[in-house]
């Protein structure tokens, strides 16, 4: 069974940086797309950054210049970099990563989640 495990969450203050971690664990043949979204409260879960296997980017405007994707595939990990904060970018993350399992089965699973508050 595949699993995305989150990490790096927790409290900034406006202008800090923090970095999130998503492993994902199980019998994979091939992770293909990695993503971050993001829930805040009251709101709509809404896509922040994605990265494709072959690294290719895209950025949610809103974080655009502040936040940088990452992904190791040596270690089945995606980053994400947060860099100058702002207290609107306060809300749950959750990652998202597509791909096969062992058979060729597809695969579209989403971590638990990580909270990022920023505030003074």
């Amino acid at each position: 069974q595949v699993q995305l495990v989150e990490s790096g969450g927790g409290l900034v203050q406006p202008g800090g940086s923090l970095r999130l971690s998503c492993k994902v664990t199980g019998i994979i043949s091939a992770i293909n797309t990695m993503a971050w979204y993001r829930q805040a409260p009251g709101k709509q879960r809404a896509l922040v950054a994605t990265i494709t296997k072959g690294t290719n980017t895209n950025y949610a405007d809103s974080v655009k210049g502040r936040f940088t994707i990452s992904r190791d595939n040596a270690r089945n990990t995606a980053y994400l970099q947060m860099d100058n904060l702002k207290p609107e970018d306060t809300a749950v993350y959750y990652c998202n990563a597509a791909g096969t399992g062992l058979w060729n089965e597809p695969f579209d699973s989403w971590g638990q989640g990580t909270q990022v508050t920023v505030s003074s």
